[in-house]
């Protein structure tokens, strides 16, 4: 692969993982609340994509942002208090809808992947917006 080639691959997958980081870091505060530090650890296990705190906190600043994360300082026993975070509800209907898509877009990858046929459930439409150029 050529130099133009493998920076092209690079980019494609550093903005494929953005997305799907986001809805990760969603999925982990939709079960439970947490710190940075313990959002991190709950994203990652041996062996998976490594994720540093870094990160994490300009993903929870756009989520707080957008209203669908707060936050809240607890004091902690173990050191400095812990800036906690969690979804809120607009965050929560955020993500189950997010979640959705997601699962839509994935069965339509491995339709391709497989027989070259989109799966869809029972009367589930997956739509493919094209640009108006193309």
């Amino acid at each position: 692969m050529n130099k133009i080639m493998a920076e092209e691959s690079d980019n494609k997958v550093t903005q494929l993982r953005k997305g799907i980081l986001e809805l990760a870091v969603m999925a982990a505060l939709f079960q439970d609340r947490h710190y940075g530090y313990s959002l991190v650890r709950s994203l990652t296990a041996p062996g998976s994509v490594e994720i540093k705190e870094g990160t994490v906190y300009p993903i929870l600043a756009r989520l707080s942002r957008e209203g669908l994360v707060r936050s809240d300082w607890v004091e902690s026993s173990q050191g400095p208090p812990r800036k906690y975070y969690e979804l809120t509800a607009a965050g929560r209907g955020a993500y189950e809808s997010l979640q959705a898509e997601f699962h839509r877009l994935v069965r339509l990858v491995e339709g391709a992947a497989g027989d070259g046929k989109p799966q869809a459930a029972a009367g589930e439409k997956i739509q493919i917006r094209r640009k108006k150029d193309e």
